[in-house]
Formats: structure tokens, C-alpha cells, sequence
């Protein structure tokens, strides 16, 4: 445990140096590569840069939630009724500006303080579209023509309450893995004597364990999937009303954007794709992308997120054909 603390210490280290000198290393490190290396280190880099602060960020969170806020606090708050209680987690995205990384180990908090997995799921795939930022750069990119804003904090709000009605009754064994299952049931217990302050450092060491090698792991993901799928494809089926929905989705799951930002990311698509192509990109990326699976994979089964995949695309496909044929 102390090597693979270290080692977890070690990576923040470097990935903030990398930060710090980001502008200045990167061609120095790159002048020797060629082509398609180049452009995998440097996506790559570009992934881990964009959404480590979020991680930190959602960590911090989620050891609020924990460690310092009364263990009822949040529970005594929510309605009795289960179908108000995943309206209003969807909703309390609005109140935290945090990004679909940090929303990860966010959710954890969630379901290790007792909701159950369909609520946090509920909470997990609607924040990250329902947040200020993206709403608010979403109007600033497009502002509220062709219904793209609309239909994507509208999308992002019904998708995630039908996810979190799916899962409404689903057993922590069928979804959870194994390791988080046990983390939920004993992490109450540990260190019962401790003071807050090192409960919290023992969770950051521990979520960020969990975090950074599944983060590494998808922005290399996401770096190898954007040198190999050319961009081109992608254009030439701009103007499909059927296909442009699902290669804006497939790029959506490639690039790995940070849904705070990817409004502006896909604005120069604006030109080419059409408006519920946008809206698929801009649904269906936020949810599930390689990078969000990877980090999803820490809390929730393989079969649980192919179905989770299948929903959750299913469903943004619908709603930018819809937009389509809308507008």
C-alpha cells in the first residue's frame, strides 16, 4: 500500500510539472517524434491536463460529503418520494461547476454515505450538463437557435432520470464491483478514532489511487482513437440527417472533451454538421466517452457499463434525429 501511495504521489507530481511547463516542454519533447507519435503524446497530455483539475476537484467534493458534512445532512434533505429524489439529484449538478471527471468520485461519496446506485447514477451522467459552466458556455457558443441548448440540458435531464429509473431497484452486486461494493460497506468503520483531517488525506490518498490510473488510461485511449480515425470521415457525413448525428456522437466519444468546454470544441462543426449532430455530440460525450469509462470501470461492472453505453447512446441518437427532423 505505501509503494502504491508513493506512486500515486509521484504521478501528481509529474503531471503537474507537465502542467506548469506544458507550453514550453511539449515541442522540445516532441521534436523527435514523427507524425502520429507526436499527435498522441500531445492529445494525450491535452486530456490528462483538461480534466485532472476536476478529478482533484470532485475528490475534494466527495471527501466534504464524507468526512465533514453530518452523516444525515444530505438524506434529511432529499424527499421520501424516489422519484423526487433522482429529480432533485439531477439537479444538484447546478450547484457544483465540476465536470463529468470529477463527478466520478463524486457519485462514490454519494453511494458510499447509502444512495443507491441508480440515485447517484442519476446524479453522475446529469450533472455534468446541468452544471453552470456548461450551460453557460453552451449559450455563449451557440446562443438558443436551432435548439441546441435547449435540447441539450432538456436531453441531459430526461436521459439521466430514465437511467436512474432503470437502475431504480438494481442490486449494489449486480452494478458495483466487487472492491467498491466492499469499500461501501466497511469504509464507515475504518478508523474510527481518527480526526477528520486524516480520514480526509487516507481518502484523497485512496480515491486518488483509484482515479489516476484509470485517467492515464483513457487519455491514452483517447489520444490513439483521434491519430487513428481521420477527421475527414467524420466531415463528409456532416450533412446526413441520420449519420451526422451518430459521427458527431462517435467523435464525441473519441475526443474525450470536458463538457465545460466542449461547446466550443464542436462550434466549428457548426458550419458543416447539423444542429442534432451537435446536440448528439453534445449529450452523449459528457455521459460516455473512453475517458469516463475507464473511470467509471473503478466503481461500476463491464456489463453494467455496456448497457449504460447502449442507453445512454440509444437515447442521445434519438434526440439529435429528433432535432433534425425538428429543425
Amino acid at each position: 500500500m505505501g509503494f502504491r501511495r508513493a506512486a500515486v504521489v509521484l504521478a501528481i507530481l509529474l503531471v503537474a510539472v507537465v502542467v506548469f511547463f506544458f507550453r514550453t516542454l511539449v515541442p522540445e519533447a516532441t521534436a523527435g517524434l514523427e507524425g502520429a507519435a507526436r499527435d498522441f503524446f500531445t492529445l494525450s497530455i491535452s486530456v490528462v491536463i483538461e480534466s485532472l483539475p476536476f478529478v482533484f476537484l470532485g475528490i475534494l467534493v466527495s471527501i466534504l460529503v464524507r468526512v465533514w458534512l453530518p452523516a444525515d445532512f444530505l438524506f434529511r434533505r432529499l424527499p421520501s418520494s424516489p422519484v423526487l429524489r433522482r429529480l432533485l439529484l439531477s439537479l444538484l449538478g447546478m450547484l457544483m461547476p465540476v465536470c463529468e471527471c470529477g463527478n466520478v468520485p463524486m457519485a462514490r461519496g454519494l453511494m458510499v454515505k447509502g444512495l443507491t446506485a441508480g440515485e447517484s447514477m442519476t446524479f453522475l451522467f446529469a450533472a455534468p450538463i446541468l452544471n453552470p459552466i456548461t450551460i453557460i458556455t453552451t449559450q455563449q457558443a451557440f446562443g438558443w437557435d436551432n435548439g441546441i441548448l435547449a435540447g441539450r440540458i432538456a436531453g441531459g435531464f430526461f436521459i439521466a432520470n430514465l437511467v436512474g429509473w432503470i437502475y431504480r431497484d438494481r442490486q449494489p452486486g449486480s452494478v458495483l464491483t466487487p472492491g467498491f461494493e466492499e469499500t461501501c460497506a466497511t469504509e464507515e468503520h475504518d478508523h474510527p478514532t481518527a480526526g477528520r483531517l486524516m480520514q480526509s488525506i487516507s481518502l484523497f490518498t485512496r480515491e486518488a489511487d483509484a482515479m489516476m490510473p484509470a485517467l492515464f488510461i483513457g487519455a491514452g485511449l483517447a489520444g490513439l482513437i483521434q491519430v487513428g480515425v481521420p477527421r475527414e470521415v467524420m466531415v463528409a457525413l456532416g450533412s446526413d440527417p441520420v449519420w451526422s448525428v451518430l459521427a458527431l456522437m462517435a467523435l464525441a466519444f473519441v475526443v474525450a472533451i470536458c463538457s465545460n468546454v466542449d461547446a466550443f470544441f464542436i462550434l466549428s462543426f457548426g458550419a458543416t454538421f447539423l444542429p442534432g449532430a451537435v446536440v448528439g455530440f453534445l449529450v452523449f460525450g459528457p455521459m460516455i466517452d473512453v475517458k469516463m469509462l475507464a473511470l467509471l470501470r473503478t466503481t461500476f461492472t463491464t456489463r453494467t457499463l455496456l448497457h449504460l453505453t447502449l442507453i445512454i447512446g440509444l437515447c442521445s441518437a434519438v434526440l439529435g434525429w429528433a432535432v433534425n427532423f425538428a429543425f
